[in-house]
């Protein structure tokens, strides 16, 4: 039985992949997030809590925005990479994968404090 090779422009195809889902996730999980701020909005008429209520919205909006710009460009990327002549990778597929990386790992981060953070907000104003 001969060895399985995996190239690297695979492993990044599918790292890439696995990066949609993940930011398909997020996508949901923010529309479940705005979903529960409008329903608490809907009890709440506090104009502190609305004012609060407003940079959430304002903060999810962004991360909406965010997403589909890491979708893009993750999705540009793995095609960039297909149509390239090589079938090695090159120097520029290399940083370009570890700067989607840190890219993700940094939105992924961010998204769960504000998550977390909105969460605190409503047990400690509900």
């Amino acid at each position: 039985m001969s060895p399985v090779k995996i190239s690297k422009p695979e492993q990044f195809h599918h790292e890439n992949r696995t990066w949609n889902r993940l930011l398909e996730f997020f996508k949901q999980e923010n529309a479940f997030l705005k979903n529960r701020l409008s329903e608490v909005v809907d009890h709440i008429s506090d104009k502190e809590f609305l004012a609060l209520a407003e940079q959430f919205q304002n903060k999810f909006i962004v991360k909406d925005e965010y997403i589909d710009e890491l979708r893009s460009d993750i999705n540009r990327f793995d095609r960039e990479m297909e149509n390239s002549k090589t079938t090695l990778v090159e120097d520029r597929f290399i940083r370009r994968q570890e700067k989607l990386r840190d890219e993700m790992e940094y939105f992924e981060k961010d998204f769960n404090n504000l998550k977390n953070e909105f969460n605190k907000y409503l047990s400690s104003v509900l």
